[in-house]
């Protein structure tokens, strides 16, 4: 099996100009097209210009135009991995468990906590080298989002579509977010350093989170706990209602939620781990790479594509092919071949006969 790849994808932005180019074309022909109906009917006008063509210019330019968009795939540097080889590397196993639940969109660290967790994510998966990482999303249940991987820009796609309305049940489930973490680990090397990173506002509607952790710690697991929110907490907001429309409970009354330290504390502890508080969250990020730096690193396998094999060659031959047909074709009739019709030859040959 093989893998496609570019080697500098960001040239493909390039290709944004093709519509551009395309709208730019039409409006001069059409620009060109008005100004020759201002001396009169376009057809006998053409019938004054026999070797005039309105046509190839216009195959002319889209010639250049798909010759322009295999120069931009040129650059862009395709590629086929054909060697899947597997390598070891030394790194951790990291579940990183992200609360979904209706509480995280609430304001009190800006944008809102879950945007807040996203980013603190991103900035996480950018400080792992050679590591396994895997998603839980949480809320009334907890669910596998991505399973142990080394492949971080999925990883970063994954993250990026996660939503509130991905796990159907409201609630928040911490205990079970880290007994489906403890399941998710690969089962091949018990040996391997593992950790679940616990992300959430700790308001635990549904089981018990420290028992879990302690199970977590029976395995050799730690647990490591980041509270987003502020503890003097903040108003849920409606999702898709109106500006400052709000959450409210049976009576009517607005819905505050509050961050639980004390709860996100004690499931740390339990796991062996450490709990970062979100009101500074670029430092406690960089602290907990510190922590799970100190974890010892065990050697990974992962099967990676080692060889890749240069196609921009075929790409480039194309797009010389078509600048050549381009430049051979004449932007006017020519006098000696525009007389010429096959057809009219051939009804003449059957009269004769």
């Amino acid at each position: 099996m093989n893998i496609f790849r570019f080697e500098h994808p960001q040239a493909l932005y390039l290709l944004l100009l093709i519509p551009l180019l395309a709208f730019i074309h039409l409006y001069l022909v059409k620009r060109r097209k008005k100004a020759l109906e201002q001396f009169g009917n376009f057809n006998l006008l053409n019938d004054l210009m026999p070797n005039v063509s309105f046509k190839r210019p216009t195959i002319k330019f889209y010639i250049l135009l798909f010759a322009f968009i295999l120069l931009i795939i040129t650059i862009a540097g395709p590629q086929y991995g054909s060697k899947l080889q597997t390598v070891k590397r030394k790194g951790i196993e990291l579940i990183i468990a992200l609360d979904v639940s209706n509480s995280m969109m609430a304001e009190d660290i800006e944008p809102n906590r879950l945007e807040r967790s996203k980013r603190a994510i991103s900035r996480l998966i950018d400080k792992l080298h050679n590591d396994r990482v895997g998603f839980i999303v949480f809320a009334g249940e907890a669910y596998v989002q991505l399973p142990i991987t080394t492949d971080y820009p999925s990883a970063k796609m994954f993250l990026n579509s996660i939503n509130t309305d991905i796990v159907g049940t409201q609630g928040t489930a911490i205990g079970a977010a880290i007994r489906k973490g403890i399941q998710s680990f690969t089962k091949e090397d018990q040996d391997i350093n593992r950790a679940i990173i616990v992300i959430t506002d700790g308001e635990n509607h549904e089981d018990d989170p420290i028992e879990a952790a302690a199970e977590a710690a029976e395995n050799n697991i730690r647990v490591y706990t980041v509270g987003m929110g502020l503890p003097k907490g903040a108003p849920i907001p409606v999702i898709g209602g109106r500006s400052n429309e709000f959450m409210k409970d049976a009576n009517g009354n607005v819905v505050i939620s509050k961050l639980d330290e004390g709860t996100l504390q004690k499931i740390a502890v339990a796991a062996n781990g450490a709990y970062i508080p979100a009101n500074n969250i670029r430092n406690g990020i960089n602290n907990l790479i510190d922590e799970l730096s100190e974890l010892e690193k065990s050697e990974l396998e992962a099967k990676v594509y080692t060889d890749y094999d240069d196609q921009f060659q075929y790409f480039a031959a194309f797009a010389l092919l078509l600048i050549i047909i381009e430049f051979l074709i004449l932007e006017r009739k020519n006098r000696r071949l525009k007389d010429i019709n096959l057809f009219v030859v051939k009804d003449k040959k059957e009269k004769n006969l």
